[in-house]
């Protein structure tokens, strides 16, 4: 077992890595129930997956599991679904000081997260992360949304979980599109600063998603202390540097935006295509040597995801994506900061790029 600390003052937590935890969380969970109740919110897929193993351990430990089970899917982080859940938190009259428990993927973990953040004025919440992007990375550091028309997390709040609990065995379950989708947030944190965890990925990418234990569990632990050391040190993103997280994200927000937010493309397979795209425009403006760029792209094709407009199944010219990217959250006096690369673990924010030039990059991308 590893246990990782998110060191922020009176809004600390730990995150738990362990193979087999979800079949002793009982132990682990049931100093956070109150009257030994813990509600549970998950999805439909995960209900039928993983449900019977965390009411078993409950059960073991004296407590009572209370589920909300909702639709799977992008379109549940919404309007409807979030004043769905309000409601039925309402009905099981949920306290201050109760612990909510967010059972499922990145969906799940940000929706309850955002309900818990404004039932009542703040509840507590846990995350028991179930898939591999929410296990490294939404499960981690607080950020909580909803979707809208407008485009992806627009309604949300900063609210730290009170521990995040990660069981590695649960990705067995996990169709292998979503495992890939989850490991372009693994591949992430080398892309970022660590040139050393991009070597190892490209060494061990494969067993990783062949779902070799040892494999999971290091890219796991090394992406939770990698995410917990930016959160700790820029918890709202007021400095800088947790933006380095967001690497990938403004163009795989505008890709996500142009397929409507559904499984033609997901999360991970945006931020994916994203990051290639990143690393090609970073060469193109002279910042990066073009054989990063090709090194990044060559590594997300070989395991099978997304590097370019046309296998993320992006129709819209470029100047609809920029248009996309005007509804960016980081829009800040009219100008979008930009994550680039100076190389593999390079990463840095630019705040002069020209959104003329990225519509120009993406016709010319398209066309190579």
């Amino acid at each position: 077992m590893a246990i990782v600390p998110v060191a922020l003052g009176a809004r600390s937590y730990d995150i738990i890595v362990e193979q087999g935890a979800l079949d002793r969380a009982g132990d682990i969970l049931a100093p956070y129930a109150r009257k030994g109740r813990l509600v549970v919110v998950t999805d439909a897929h995960v209900a039928a997956a993983q449900l019977p193993r965390l009411d078993a351990s409950l059960r073991a430990a004296n407590v009572t599991l209370e589920p909300i089970i909702l639709p799977p899917g992008e379109q549940t982080k919404s309007w409807r679904h979030l004043e769905q859940l309000l409601d039925a938190l309402l009905v099981l009259e949920i306290e201050r000081g109760d612990h909510v428990v967010a059972l499922g993927g990145g969906v799940i973990g940000d929706l309850v997260g955002f309900a818990a953040s404004i039932l009542k004025r703040g509840c507590h919440f846990i995350q028991v992360p179930t898939t591999l992007l929410a296990q490294v990375d939404s499960s981690v550091g607080g950020k909580t949304a909803i979707n809208t028309a407008a485009g992806k997390n627009l309604i949300g709040s900063f609210y730290q979980p009170a521990l995040v609990l990660i069981d590695p065995s649960t990705l067995d379950s996990l169709p292998a599109r979503e495992t890939r989708a989850g490991y372009a947030e693994v591949v992430k944190y080398g892309l970022i600063d660590d040139p050393d965890f991009f070597d190892w990925c490209e060494a061990n990418a494969q067993a990783l998603l062949a779902g070799d234990p040892d494999a999971r569990t290091i890219a796991i632990e090394r992406s939770v202390r990698a995410k917990a050391a930016i959160v700790a040190d820029d918890e709202r993103e007021t400095s800088g540097r947790r933006a380095l997280l967001n690497l990938g994200h403004t163009f795989g927000h505008a890709l996500e935006a142009d397929t409507g937010f559904c499984d033609t493309l997901l999360h991970g397979e945006g931020v994916a295509a994203g990051m290639a795209l990143a690393f090609r425009y970073s060469a193109r403006l002279g910042l990066c040597p073009q054989s990063d760029a090709d090194r990044v792209t060559a590594h997300l094709k070989a395991v099978g995801l997304p590097h370019n407009l046309a296998t993320a199944h992006v129709t819209a010219d470029g100047a609809a994506l920029v248009g996309h990217m005007l509804h960016d959250k980081k829009m800040a006096a009219g100008t979008l900061p930009f994550l680039l690369a100076r190389g593999i673990g390079q990463t840095f924010l630019s705040k002069d790029v020209v959104l003329d030039d990225v519509a120009a990059f993406l016709d010319a991308d398209r066309a190579a």
